[in-house]
């Protein structure tokens, strides 16, 4: 009889991950272990993938907000930062808020609006539509947004941003100024020192500043590049894709992690005899209908993958040969025609009506999507997932 079980995903308790553990053995043992409690086997394309957060804890690579102040105070002089299109969070941005007041005069904080860039709305379209707002051309002040929209607060967290945004830019000594666009050429008519904080945006955004008079301008990757007086750091994506660990004190996105999913592999090999491919993931990549909030507040869903990871879907719609060519079929004769239709299908899909409705995204961001839904973000304590037949299709026996 044929497979009736397709994929399935499973998340793996691990021990508390610490400084200077060795990441590559607890995930190993904890996917061999977990095998052995759950009584599943192992099969080439199987996948293990483990959070970013465990593999940043385990390199340490930590820093704290007075190593953010010193490098925002050495690159940009210490005088007036433009802090443009932050996210509103307290977890992701405001600990880095703190730093970069801390290492300033004077911040002018520009944030777009109605929303931030991946979906936390200030306040809503219809508010616009009805205060008569064009959020394309408009720059409002503090004070208009005040008048316009009073003080709206997050629908899930129940936070003013823009007041607690202010509020840790004076505590930490710095002068605030906050105003609303959208076009971020509207920051160089109150500064020419730019930090950019938009995180899937950022290039375009450095790049229209610096043709339009911006000076100095750096993006939160240009921010904790480089080690700061012995601290964590990461050289591809600096503050980006941090994390709050204390009142005063980062978790940065992990550096270096191919040779980590890499060695991974290779002792699942020797212990399993399968080719068995590994990730590190962070955020899924997916919106949420009602908070309107898109995930993905990480600069990518996967810093590192195994080879075998590489590409995107490559499949047939079922429902369309159901409904279009093998129209006039049914039952075990309909099923059979549709299992050799996958069995020739071309290597390249693209472009084809067969494959239309197929979701066309990379294999990463979708795995790690399905990762980061398992995994959960509080308590369930299973920061590996283990995923089997996910590369499997109706043919699969």
């Amino acid at each position: 009889m044929s497979r009736t079980i397709g994929t399935v995903s499973r998340g793996v308790r691990a021990p508390i991950i610490r400084n200077g553990d060795d990441i590559v053995e607890i995930v190993t043992n904890s996917v061999l272990e977990a095998s052995e409690d759950a009584g599943f086997k192992f099969n080439d394309r199987d996948i293990v993938a483990m959070t970013e957060a465990i593999v940043a804890r385990a390199q340490g690579n930590y820093a704290t907000v007075d190593d953010i102040a010193a490098d925002v105070k050495a690159k940009f002089g210490g005088e007036t930062v433009g802090v443009i299109f932050p996210i509103l969070s307290r977890n992701r941005f405001a600990i880095c808020l703190r730093g970069i007041a801390k290492g300033a005069k004077k911040i002018v904080l520009m944030l777009s609006y109605p929303s931030d860039e991946v979906g936390n709305h200030l306040i809503s379209i219809d508010a616009l539509d009805e205060k008569g707002v064009d959020p394309y051309k408009d720059v409002l002040s503090l004070e208009k947004y005040r008048e316009l929209f009073g003080y709206e607060k997050h629908t899930f967290t129940g936070v003013d941003y823009v007041e607690y945004y202010e509020q840790l830019i004076t505590e930490c000594g710095a002068e605030a100024e906050i105003i609303f666009a959208n076009n971020p050429k509207a920051i160089l008519d109150y500064t020419k020192n730019v930090l950019c904080c938009d995180i899937h945006t950022r290039a375009r955004t450095k790049r229209l500043l610096k043709a339009n008079g911006g000076e100095i301008v750096l993006g939160l990757d240009e921010i904790l590049n480089a080690p700061v007086n012995g601290s964590g750091f990461n050289a591809d994506y600096g503050l980006l894709g941090s994390n709050k660990a204390t009142e005063d004190q980062v978790k940065l996105f992990p550096r270096d992690c191919q040779p980590v999913v890499d060695a991974i592999q290779e002792k699942l090999f020797a212990a399993t005899g399968k080719k068995i491919e590994v990730m590190v993931y962070g955020d899924g990549a997916f919106k949420d209908p009602v908070g309107k909030i898109w995930e993905l507040a990480d600069p990518v869903v996967s810093p590192a993958y195994t080879s075998g990871l590489e590409g995107t879907p490559n499949e047939l719609k079922l429902k369309y040969l159901a409904d279009n060519e093998f129209s006039a079929l049914s039952g075990d004769e309909l099923k059979e025609a549709i299992k050799g239709k996958i069995q020739e299908k071309d290597d390249n899909l693209v472009g084809k009506m067969a494959s239309e409705g197929t979701t066309p995204r990379r294999l990463t961001d979708l795995i790690g999507s399905l990762c980061d839904l398992t995994s959960g973000s509080g308590d369930k304590g299973t920061p590996i997932v283990f995923i089997q037949g996910y590369f499997d299709n109706y043919t699969t026996e």
